[in-house]
């Protein structure tokens, strides 16, 4: 059986993701978003390129390449979800929409489908952008089956518009090799939620300061969360301000439109009481950017979204206004802090023809820059928390920093478990599978919770879903929980019937309580009163309930 992978391109740092997947007798192209097209078509000894190429999902840096290839080889069957066939489009908005031929067919999520004998695939949500999808190829011999995940960009958490990959449909598939992204490394997140809060708090500040707020993004994603963020939010909601949507965003915002059944059900319940979007009578109000007013913008605090890659000089030329800058933290800049880095390496990497003009607009504090989180991508734990779900032999590493990819590899729970690789482009990776590989043990679960304090209460709440492990009965016994600290960390465990009637059987207890160790009812550490609550259940010794009577030795000594 031959299995490989051969990376065209792994997006190290802003090239696109191409990869050629060889099962058997056949060839798979796993997204194409190198601008340049030419190194699939170079040495090539075969009609087409592949048998068949496959869209994780819409955003440039996976899909720009699509077009140019299916121009040069029209016969090459192209896939992807339906959702990601109405987005792609818009990576060639140079194009008239009507001379982009539909060269892309739409697969269903959650169905296996056969392209040739033997081979198949199925497609998962898996989180980032509406129509992202984790790939999974199989290929069936006659001794055996042999199964591929390849992730695209995935995202385990809910955000506005997207719900996060369902880690349990995933689970236990146990693909031999998963090619998988590497985004942020081993770095830790906080909450989504608590990333939405601190870009809210940030952007309420800003506009109470009498700053407008300017935020580059791209067409897609990143820039239609925010919108969400700001139409639902309670910082924002009726309160009066206008929200600029200008250039390939507001063409995004139109498509996400076109993808309401694909959105979540509370986002289909929002757009049946109001406009998703375009809204210019309920506050904030939301409004297209005409190209004449960018000039004119910002005489009073307003929010303008715009493309990352526009001339944000045209937006910053009202003399009177005050901006702030968002950009969004991007893990192949500013590697080592990105907190920290400052204005001159901000106007550098995003706009350098403007850098002597902001510095200008800088010292007077007519201009702000500065950078937020809002992650589409997992982190490092939710990364590992994936593979060791999944338990593949192969672990592939693509799309990342390098400095990033490295930490992420190196970690001893990857190299102590799977067979990892990180290529770089051109280098072909050879994937043997083992008859015996011994799987790695399942890893632990972990459950997010919340913590509420209360005067001198506080009170752990955990999902229902914690109930299900079979530990749950022994953790659970008594219904009572030992707390205590482990370091930064707070450890909690269940104590069971045994620890407490041990530990309170040397105890003596007075004959005149009122308790079970003096109960007439109470034999082998359990309640056998048909009127108590407690009947049947193991009791101790100090426990009470009302219907309590006194053993007969007891009433003999009290009198």
């Amino acid at each position: 059986m031959e299995l490989e992978c051969f990376p065209y391109s792994v997006n190290h740092e802003d090239e696109g993701v191409c990869l050629l997947v060889r099962m058997g007798p056949y060839r798979i192209i796993l997204d194409c978003g190198m601008a340049d097209i030419s190194p699939l078509a170079a040495g090539l000894d075969q009609e087409l390129p592949a048998d068949v190429v496959l869209c994780s999902h819409a955003h440039p840096d996976h899909a720009r390449g699509l077009l140019a290839l299916h121009q040069a080889f029209p016969q090459l069957p192209i896939y992807a979800s339906e959702a990601t066939t109405y987005l792609l489009p818009l990576n060639w908005t140079s194009i008239d929409p009507n001379k982009i031929p539909n060269f892309c067919q739409a697969l269903p999520l959650r169905s296996p489908v056969e392209f040739a004998d033997g081979l198949s695939c199925e497609l998962y949500p898996a989180g980032h952008l509406p129509g992202a999808t984790a790939i999974r190829l199989t290929y069936t011999t006659n001794r055996r089956s042999y199964t591929l995940l390849y992730t695209g960009d995935f995202f385990l958490s809910n955000s506005r518009l997207v719900e996060g990959l369902p880690l349990e449909a995933l689970r236990g598939l146990e693909p031999e090799v998963l090619i998988i992204e590497g985004t942020y490394g081993t770095a830790r997140h906080p909450h989504r939620r608590q990333q939405e809060n601190q870009l809210a708090e940030r952007i309420s500040r800003a506009l109470g300061a009498e700053q407008s707020v300017l935020l580059p993004v791209p067409a897609l994603g990143l820039g239609q969360e925010i919108l969400m963020l700001l139409r639902s939010h309670h910082q924002f909601t009726g309160r009066n301000i206008d929200i600029w949507v200008d250039g390939n965003v507001a063409a995004g915002c139109d498509a996400y439109l076109n993808l309401l059944p694909h959105l979540p059900t509370s986002v289909q319940n929002f757009s049946r009481h109001q406009p998703l979007f375009w809204d210019e009578k309920i506050r904030p109000r939301v409004r297209r950017l005409p190209p004449e007013l960018r000039h004119s913008i910002g005489q009073s605090p307003c929010i303008v979204i715009t493309d990352e890659t526009a001339d944000l000089r045209e937006y910053l030329d009202a003399d009177l206004s005050s901006w702030l800058i968002l950009l969004p933290q991007r893990p192949s800049r500013f590697a080592s802090n990105p907190e920290s880095a400052s204005w001159v390496e901000l106007t550098r990497d995003w706009f350098p023809d403007a850098a002597k003009q902001f510095k200008t607009d800088i010292k007077t504090g007519r201009l702000t820059v500065e950078t937020y989180l809002l992650a589409q991508h997992c982190d490092g734990p939710g990364t590992t928390q994936l593979i060791h779900n999944l338990r593949p032999q192969h672990l592939v590493f693509i799309h990342g920093n390098s400095t990033y990819l490295a930490d992420l590899t190196g970690l001893d729970e990857l190299q102590n478990r799977y067979h990892v690789h990180c290529p770089a482009a051109g280098t072909l990776v050879e994937l043997p599978i083992g008859e015996t590989f011994l799987h790695p043990a399942a890893p632990e679960t972990n459950y997010e919770g919340e913590l509420t304090e209360l005067g001198t209460v506080v009170t752990i709440t955990l999902p229902d879903a914690i109930a299900a492990d079979p530990r749950w009965q022994a953790f659970a016994d008594t219904g009572l929980v030992e707390a205590r600290w482990q370091g930064e960390e707070l450890v909690l465990r269940g104590l069971s019937q045994r620890e407490l009637l041990a530990d309170r059987s040397d105890r003596s207890l007075p004959t005149d309580l009122a308790c079970c160790g003096n109960c007439r009812h109470q034999r082998g550490q359990r309640c056998w009163n048909q009127a108590s609550p407690l009947f049947g259940f193991k009791v101790t010794p100090d426990g009470y309930c009302p219907v309590f009577e006194p053993a007969a030795g007891i009433d003999e000594a009290k009198k």
